[in-house]
């Protein structure tokens, strides 16, 4: 499936930490290969509703890839709106993330990460 926005639902299933970066890393690496722009991560937000393990686990893993040069940037889901800078870069580059449901919408449950 390619196109240039494309959905990865990695808190299917409760996994484990672990588990949620192995299929992370197998989406970023499909979405590379398939033309992706903008990779919607869906990791959740956590049952306590602080934020769970996935949540961090998934942005501390991006903002890695981000240094290593392996993605170009990536926003968190309560940031993407036009007043955010990041946002912004990545509407930019791919105009039509800027129709995803959750624009403007503060979901913390989701990261989307442009390729």
């Amino acid at each position: 499936m390619s196109g240039s926005v494309r959905t990865l639902d990695i808190e299917l299933g409760r996994p484990t930490r672990e588990e949620a970066l192995r299929r992370l890393t197998e989406g970023l690496a499909s979405a590379q290969k398939g033309g992706v722009r903008v990779l919607k991560v869906i990791h959740g937000y956590g049952s306590t509703g602080q934020g769970g393990v996935l949540r961090f686990a998934v942005r501390n893993f991006l903002r890695q890839a981000k240094e290593k040069g392996e993605i170009k940037l990536f926003v968190n889901g309560e940031d993407f709106k036009t007043s955010d800078e990041r946002a912004w870069e990545l509407v930019k580059k791919a105009p039509e993330a800027k129709q995803d449901r959750d624009f403007g919408g503060k979901n913390r449950g989701v990261t989307l990460v442009l390729l």
